[in-house]
């Protein structure tokens, strides 16, 4: 089992976005990290394309059971089925996602609080530094 850590975030919401995933093996042995501009978006657009990045690694390296722990209740919930899915622009990547992890397996998930995700926060604010910065050069 491998745990991924996942974060997402938008400086304006919607403005410049990324998100950020720290990928841990069950004893909390780092295994990847993984961090992406994505333009501008809102701060749930990153959650979900953290998510998205977390279960396609989980399937490009063979991974059946995965714990995605993330400080969006909206997802997790999202994602538990807890939620509907009411925003237009996340019912596409929640399809996405469903679809993805049926391909796995085993996939839960967890919510943690901010604290509990510091390094995947790490992770999306490099990744919306970049997103900030591309913006200002196209200005």
């Amino acid at each position: 089992m491998i745990v991924a850590y996942i974060d997402g975030g938008a400086r304006g919401n919607p403005g410049p976005a990324g998100y950020g995933v720290r990928i841990e093996d069950e004893s909390g042995r780092l295994i990847e990290e993984l961090s992406k501009s994505i333009g501008v978006a809102t701060n749930n657009v990153a959650e979900y394309q953290g998510l998205l990045a977390a279960l396609r690694y989980a399937l490009e390296h063979g991974h059946k059971t995965m714990l995605i722990r993330s400080d969006s209740e909206l997802l997790v919930k999202q994602m538990r089925g807890e939620y509907r899915v009411k925003n237009a622009g996340l019912q596409p990547l929640h399809q996405e996602a469903r679809g993805l992890i049926s391909r796995l397996g085993n996939v839960t998930f967890e919510h943690v609080r901010r604290a509990h995700n510091a390094e995947a926060d790490r992770l999306a604010n490099l990744a919306m530094d970049e997103s900030q910065q591309a913006a200002a050069r196209r200005q």
